[in-house]
Order: structure tokens, then C-alpha cells, then sequence
């Protein structure tokens, strides 16, 4: 019996369920369909990523033959979809739970059809959530991302982030790899702080981090109150006995409960997929950024007339910014510093406003020389991608907290500028996504077991009922949604959890302190231990490369 076993058979034993336990699902036995098609995906996976790969970075032209750029790229991209398979076994799996607890779906097939979803999840995000997890890193190392540095912090971050997952599910701690990652990210920021002599704090936005940690502290709350009340609501509206009973033996529900359950399942499996799916996304943009730039650097499938808009743009927003240099100008590279020192420091002085107008004007420049973002040599496609980075960045923390008050027109310009920088840099080819989609969908389809069982007998102290599994389900659906919408990182093991929770709260059922012990030692330990991770792996890392 391995941890995870003795784990579920200690919460059994401490707590019995009101009657028997009839759901066998760790006799059930993976079909060798279900296997080969596994197999199947996995290797049409990665012939589809090294295909895509290889054509992009053909049709760029890159010229680079070192074979330790490609090698750490390789290894780098097997990490990032290692992080999304490990994230499928983690997490995915709850989207599949409550529809094979109560037999609405075979397993085999369930775990198919929410890989599915999950894909379309993938392939239809908007990558907001992405590139806001990359924002939290330290803007030195985002620019250094091609460096020994950069490998670096990836390769930290990634690790740190598969370690404390893998862990965890083998210790039987319902953690979050949502909650995971950025804790490895703040890990990798505090560390490169201290490394180079500075304040630890000044090695993260907190800003943005306190965003993060916001959603992901009451996204659980939401799902415990939400769920708990639909429950109620279902009770006083949907008068129907049978919704509310635990499921029999293998008998499926009615159909029009299992039609209910199969659609919060799909709707979680959608959701999470466009939610979830970015994290790794925003990390392999880093990665191919930072080993490919002729490629990557820039989305070279902007039009001819989008490039003209522009370098239109940037023109105007260069004139209304020189209104408030005071004639002051400064030479790019002294722009570039004092850019830098005041995205990481958020600290206005009389010089950000003269250092952006340099580096807007500069960019400007380049970009119509070349005359489309195709044709940015490969010399040059590097420091455009940074000099953007570093005025979108600065114009988002400039529009929170502007040096001097900007007039309407100069706010509209910079607004429309860093919406133009968007379009150039903040784009994710449909290989990326197909990539995850598949990491995610198969990672799903090896952890289903105990998480089935988790949910649907170890939260409460009676088996999960019909109303309570498409509660949960139907409020983790709109909470992982609305996140994403809004481009936060939320947990779906955390919401689809507390839900459950709060309909046995709500359901007067009881609930099992063992398991909420675990849920609430896995949440204050993973910060920490993420940090603490990450932060040594970077040092570690730092000095290999």
C-alpha cells in the first residue's frame, strides 16, 4: 500500500461514512483502448510540438547552429509540459470526478471527454492569465530570459513547482498547483533580490502578487458560500427526492440528473483548460522567447496595416509625452536603466517620463525601418521585444500611479500604445496550446482514481448526492470562469473542494476534520515550501549555468 492509499484508508477509518462505502473505483481497471490512446496522443504530441518547432523556427531563418540552445530548449519545453501533465493528474481530475463517483459516465470515457473540453479550453483562451503569471517575475531576468540567468530561474521555477505537486498527491495533500506556481515564482524573485544584494521584497510585484493571492484566497470562500446556497435554493425549488440521494451500487442516476452532472462536468473541464492550461503557456512563450527570439520575440503574422498603425501610434504618443519631459532627453541605453530601476522599484522620478518618451520614440524607429515585425533582423529582434517590455510595463505601473498628472489625450495615447505592444508581443501559437491541451488531457487521464474518491466520500461524512456534485461543480464552472476572465489564476482542486464542503455544510452531512486538517495544512505549507524550493533551486541553478 503506498502513501496515498494509507492516506484515504486513515481518513476511513477515523471517520465511517453513513453507510457502506459501494463504489470500488481502485479495482477498476483501464481499459487497453483507454492505454493505447494514451500512447497514441503522447506521441502524436510530440511530433506535432518538434514539427511546429522546427517549421517556425525555419520559416524565421534563424541561422543559429549551437546545439546547447536547442538542447536547453528541448529540455526546457519537456519541463514546461511536465508541469501541465502533472497539473492534469493534480487538478483536471476533479472535472471528472463527481460524473464517475456517480456513475453518469464510464470512467474510461469521462476522462476522454474532459481531456476534450479541456483542449477546447486550451485552444479558445484568451492568455491574459499567461501573461499575467510572467509579469510577476523580476524584470531583470525576463530580460535576461536567453541567459544562463533565465535558464535559470525556468528551470527553477518548473522543478520547484513538479516537486511540491508530485509531493503532495503522493503524500495525500489536496494541494493546489495554482497555488504552487506562483509560490515558486515568488521564490525565484526573492532569491535573485538577495543574490544581487537587495532587499528581498524587491524581488516581486507585490502588487500583482497581492491580485493573485486575492483570487486565490477567495475563490474558495466563493465556492464553500456559493455552492452551499444553490444547494439550499435547489432544495426549496427542485422538490424531486432523488437528486438529493447518494448514488446506489452502479446504477446511474436519472437522466436528467446525469444530464445535469455531465454538464457541470464539461463546463469545469472548459474552464479549467482556459484557466489552468495558461500558466504553462506563459512559460513556454518565455522559454521559446528566450532561445528563439527571431521566431518568437515578435508575432510576425501582424499585418502589413496593423505595422503602420503602429508606428502611427508610437509617433503620437512620443509628441504628447515630450510635453511633460521639461526638454529633457536621455540616451537609450540610460533609458533602458532607468526604466528598469522603476518597474522594480515603482519609485517616480523626474526622469521615467524623459526615459519613456526615448524609448517609445526608439521603438517607433525600428519597427518602421523594417517595415513589419517579420523583418526585425535577428540582430535587432531581441532588444525590441525588451525595449516593448519594458514601456508596456512601464505604462501600466505609470497609468496606476503617473509621476505628473497627464492630461486626457497623453492617458488615450499611452493606453492605445501599450495596446499595440500587446498585439506585437503577447501572442501564443495554436502549437503551444494543442501542447498543453494534450499534457493536460493525459495527465487527467492517470490521476482520476483518488481524487474520484476524495471528492465524492472524504469531505463529508456521507457520500456525495446527486445535488451536491452538480452544486459544486456548476459554481466551480462560473468561479474558474470569471477568473479567467478577469485573468486570474484560481485553484480548481480549492473551489470544486470547499464546494463540495459547503454542501455538506449546508446539507447538515458533517464534514470530515481530517480531510479539511489536510486541506488547510496543504494551503499554509505550499507558499512557503514553494518559495523555499524554487528559491534554492535557482541559487543552485545559477551557479551551474
Amino acid at each position: 500500500m503506498d502513501s496515498s492509499e494509507s492516506f484515504a484508508a486513515g481518513l476511513s477509518a477515523a471517520v465511517p461514512l453513513s453507510h457502506p462505502v459501494s463504489h470500488s473505483f481502485s479495482n477498476h481497471k483501464t481499459s487497453p483502448k483507454t492505454v493505447a490512446l494514451f500512447f497514441v496522443l503522447l506521441a502524436v504530441g510530440l511530433l506535432y510540438t518538434i514539427l511546429s518547432l522546427a517549421v517556425d523556427v525555419t520559416s524565421a531563418g534563424n541561422v543559429s547552429t549551437e546545439w546547447v540552445t536547442y538542447f536547453l530548449l528541448g529540455v526546457a519545453l519537456l519541463i514546461a509540459l511536465g508541469f501541465e501533465f502533472v497539473n492534469g493528474f493534480h487538478d483536471t481530475a476533479n472535472a471528472v470526478a463527481t460524473v464517475i463517483y456517480t456513475h453518469s459516465l464510464p470512467p474510461n470515457f469521462a476522462v476522454m471527454w474532459s481531456g476534450f473540453f479541456n483542449f477546447l479550453g486550451v485552444l479558445l483562451s484568451s492568455g491574459t492569465v499567461a501573461f499575467g503569471i510572467i509579469s510577476l517575475l523580476p524584470v531583470e531576468l525576463i530580460l535576461q530570459v536567453g541567459t544562463g540567468s533565465g535558464f535559470a530561474m525556468v528551470f527553477a521555477l518548473l522543478i520547484a513547482a513538479i516537486l511540491w505537486n508530485i509531493g503532495t498527491w503522493w503524500l495525500g495533500l489536496p494541494a493546489s498547483s495554482s497555488h504552487t506556481m506562483i509560490g515558486s515564482i515568488l521564490g525565484v524573485g526573492i532569491a535573485n533580490a538577495l543574490m544581487r544584494g537587495r532587499d528581498g521584497t524587491s524581488g516581486v510585484d507585490w502588487g500583482q502578487a497581492t491580485k493573485v493571492g486575492y483570487s486565490l484566497l477567495l475563490s474558495p470562500l466563493v465556492g464553500f458560500v456559493c455552492a452551499a446556497l444553490l444547494l439550499l435554493a435547489m432544495r426549496a425549488f427542485i422538490r424531486n427526492q432523488k437528486l438529493y440521494d447518494a448514488p446506489k451500487g452502479t446504477t446511474p442516476p436519472p437522466w436528467w440528473i446525469r444530464g445535469l452532472l455531465i454538464l457541470t462536468c464539461t463546463g469545469v473541464s472548459f474552464a479549467h483548460g482556459s484557466n489552468d492550461g495558461q500558466k504553462g503557456m506563459g512559460l513556454i512563450m518565455l522559454i521559446l522567447v528566450g532561445t528563439v527570439p527571431i521566431a518568437y520575440a515578435l508575432n510576425r503574422a501582424m499585418p502589413a496595416d496593423h505595422v503602420t498603425q503602429f508606428v502611427a501610434v508610437a509617433k503620437v504618443t512620443q509628441q504628447s509625452l515630450e510635453n511633460y519631459t521639461n526638454k529633457v532627453t536621455l540616451p537609450l541605453p540610460r533609458a533602458r536603466d532607468t526604466l528598469v530601476t522603476y518597474i522594480r522599484t515603482k519609485e517616480n522620478t523626474p526622469s521615467v517620463i524623459p526615459a519613456l518618451t526615448t524609448l517609445v520614440g526608439s521603438i517607433g524607429e525600428r519597427v518602421s525601418d523594417s517595415g513589419s515585425l517579420a523583418k526585425v533582423s535577428a540582430d535587432n529582434v531581441t532588444n525590441v521585444r525588451n525595449d516593448m517590455y519594458l514601456a508596456a510595463e512601464a505604462i501600466r505601473f505609470i497609468s496606476k500611479n503617473p509621476p505628473y498628472h497627464l492630461d486626457m489625450e497623453t492617458t488615450a495615447n499611452l493606453t492605445a500604445f501599450k495596446k499595440q505592444i500587446d498585439d506585437a508581443t503577447k501572442f501564443i501559437p495554436i502549437w503551444v496550446k494543442v501542447a498543453v491541451a494534450i499534457a493536460l488531457g493525459l495527465g487527467t487521464m492517470v490521476g482520476w482514481k483518488r481524487i474520484v474518491v476524495t471528492v465524492g466520500e472524504k469531505i463529508g461524512k456521507t457520500h456525495l448526492t446527486y445535488a451536491q456534485g452538480a452544486s459544486a461543480e456548476l459554481v466551480a464552472m462560473l468561479t474558474i470562469g470569471a477568473a479567467d476572465i478577469y485573468g486570474l489564476p484560481v485553484s480548481t482542486t480549492h473551489v470544486l473542494s470547499s464546494g463540495v464542503a459547503g454542501t455538506m455544510a449546508a446539507n447538515r452531512s458533517g464534514l470530515q476534520m481530517s480531510t479539511l486538517r489536510n486541506l488547510l495544512m496543504a494551503w499554509v505549507l505550499t507558499l512557503p515550501a514553494a518559495i523555499l524550493l524554487s528559491g534554492s533551486l535557482y541559487w543552485l541553478f545559477s551557479h551551474l549555468f
